[in-house]
């Protein structure tokens, strides 16, 4: 399904497939030869989403672009089922497995992997031709990677890059009240979302 969200409306190569269960809203470009399989969204919020050429996102993956961190993915990138890109930099030949999580302000670069489940932080970057081993946290610019139980090595790294401001925009130790009263309002702009388009053929 096609949406135009916040008055701009998806741009779709003729040579792309997106399946007829597959989301895509808002200021999207697709490129030449890319599939976005079944139950996948491809979201640009307040941000757009840039995707290359012959990029596969797999079933339920979902890529998010936001104002201050757009999405671009280069060429020949593989977004794996049920992968969270939001508000990432991925160059050509990426590898994101199954589940793997990439949060805003991160970037992965040339010829790198991320494994299943592993998980890139907020402003951190991955460079050419590195692997983040399955279920790892890879934390800062440029990224230390961490088994998850290390979590007393993470989390020092991970507080100075600003979770909660990059991702939610409100001050480190904001409550879940504030953040969700945020969020909610963040959200609402898709009240006025209209449908453009069953499948990209429309």
């Amino acid at each position: 399904m096609l949406i135009e969200h916040r008055g701009a409306s998806p741009r779709i190569d003729p040579s792309a497939y997106v399946a007829p269960t597959a989301v895509i809203s808002g200021d999207v470009t697709i490129g030449a030869d890319v599939r976005v399989l079944h139950g996948a969204v491809v979201t640009a919020e307040d941000g757009s989403v840039t995707i290359g050429a012959r990029v596969v996102v797999m079933e339920h993956a979902l890529v998010r672009g936001r104002a201050t961190h757009p999405v671009s993915i280069g060429d020949d990138v593989m977004i794996g089922p049920h992968a969270h890109v939001n508000g990432a930099t991925i160059a050509d030949e990426v590898f994101i497995a199954t589940g793997a999580s990439l949060f805003p302000g991160s970037s992965v670069e040339t010829g790198s992997e991320l494994r299943i489940n592993s998980v890139l932080q907020v402003n951190s970057r991955i460079g050419p031709g590195e692997s983040l081993p399955i279920g790892w946290v890879a934390v800062g610019d440029p990224a230390q990677m961490f088994p998850p139980e290390r979590h007393d090595e993470i989390w020092p790294i991970q507080r100075e890059l600003d979770f909660s401001g990059t991702v939610y925009g409100v001050a480190q130790g904001s409550g879940m009240r504030d953040i969700m009263r945020q969020q909610a309002e963040f959200f609402a702009a898709h009240v006025d979302d209209r449908v453009v388009g069953q499948d990209y053929f429309s």
